[in-house]
């Protein structure tokens, strides 16, 4: 059954629609010209992707995130935590791309698995092609068959190295989603279409395209949900609905973190029957995340005027700015960060640390993180 949008009540979401879209404008204004904008669309990133699986029910520490992301992990990295770091590695490269790139064709594909796959039978396609061989038999007794057989072995195996150079290398690489027929009926539903509901979400995407930039959001994220287009990746709808809202100008100098303004509204009203009521549990989120966002980049604004107090009468070669620039770009920093990124020593790193009066975070002797005040 296709989704139905239904009659819209345009005197119930008038005024959540407006309070929304001017809270988003006026974040993304100020985010135009804003001095710390480069490390509040980082703390962002790793905000959102927390909120992402809380949202599911699971607790991924901020700072855990961070290490993981840094490759510089205290403990073995589970499961939640994973999920999480890509839902930060998917909003990176959103950013990264056009803001038409996300919907388009080939980014939505690739977002959601189902693009960049490279044939299996393409080499023995082209040997054929070729006309190399007269006779099926080789000299070795091996017939075409079994050639094509080895050759697409040898095919997956090269993809299979290519892509674990790229993901070492610390290139985004997108999840890899397997065909129906090789997804495990322990882990997938094998009756579950995703390529039909996935269809049925871009046909709403479509539907929707004259109406406001927010409340087509909200039908999206709404519809998304409702929809349930993707077993294991629920996720990605809000980031794709964020890309909406780049791509229609309203956020146009960063990704909305729906995720973020989603965890401060009560789970009834997410979850309620009603189809009116959760499209305003919808659109109170995308406002609340504008809310959010204004906050939290005030904040970041007036510590950085604070921290920059410090820097006067520094010599040009002092590491302490780039230290402010670390600081603010992320929600902590731990000591090898700072070794890493400012190419300090452990001590000097310290030093550095006290000369900024940052907070710390963790609370432990070992493994210690500093954060902004």
């Amino acid at each position: 059954m296709a989704y139905d949008i239904g009659l819209l009540s345009l005197e119930t979401l008038i005024g959540p629609v407006s309070r929304a879209t001017e809270a988003l404008a006026r974040l993304d204004e100020r985010l135009a010209r804003s001095p710390v904008r480069d490390g509040f669309i980082e703390r962002q990133h790793f905000a959102d992707a927390a909120a992402a699986l809380w949202l599911v029910g699971e607790l991924v520490h901020l700072e855990d995130l961070v290490l993981h992301d840094a490759h510089m992990d205290i403990r073995t990295p589970t499961h939640e935590l994973t999920r999480a770091h890509a839902v930060l590695r998917t909003r990176r490269r959103i950013l990264s791309q056009k803001p038409d790139w996300a919907l388009g064709r080939d980014g939505f594909w690739a977002l959601t698995g189902r693009g960049g796959a490279v044939p299996a039978a393409e080499g023995p396609k082209n040997r054929e092609g070729e006309g190399a061989r007269a006779s099926p038999v080789e000299a070795d007794g091996r017939d075409d068959g079994e050639d094509d057989l080895l050759a697409e072995e040898f095919a997956e195996i090269d993809a299979v190295l290519a892509r674990s150079s790229k993901i070492l290398s610390g290139a985004d690489v997108s999840a890899r989603t397997p065909r129906s027929d090789e997804r495990p009926d322990l882990i997938y539903d094998l009756d579950w279409n995703e390529e039909e509901r996935l269809a049925e979400w871009q046909a709403v995407l479509a539907e929707t395209r004259e109406l406001p930039a927010v409340l087509r959001a909200a039908i999206l994220l709404e519809a998304w949900s409702d929809i349930e287009v993707l077993q294991h990746g629920i996720w990605l709808g809000p980031l794709l609905v964020a890309a909406l809202l780049r791509q229609e100008g309203l956020a146009a100098h960063h990704l909305a973190g729906l995720h973020l303004g989603a965890k401060n509204i009560p789970r009834e009203r997410r979850r309620a029957r009603n189809r009116g009521d959760r499209l305003l549990a919808s659109l109170d989120g995308i406002h609340e995340a504008a809310l959010a966002g204004l906050k939290e980049h005030d904040r970041l604004v007036m510590a950085k005027s604070q921290m920059e107090r410090r820097l006067k009468q520094r010599r040009t070669s002092s590491k302490l700015a780039d230290l402010v620039e670390l600081v603010l770009s992320r929600p902590i920093v731990s000591t090898g960060m700072i070794q890493e990124v400012l190419k300090v020593s452990k001590q000097g790193a310290l030093n550095l640390v006290g000369e900024l009066n940052l907070r710390e975070m963790t609370g432990r002797g070992r493994f210690r993180a500093w954060g902004v005040v």
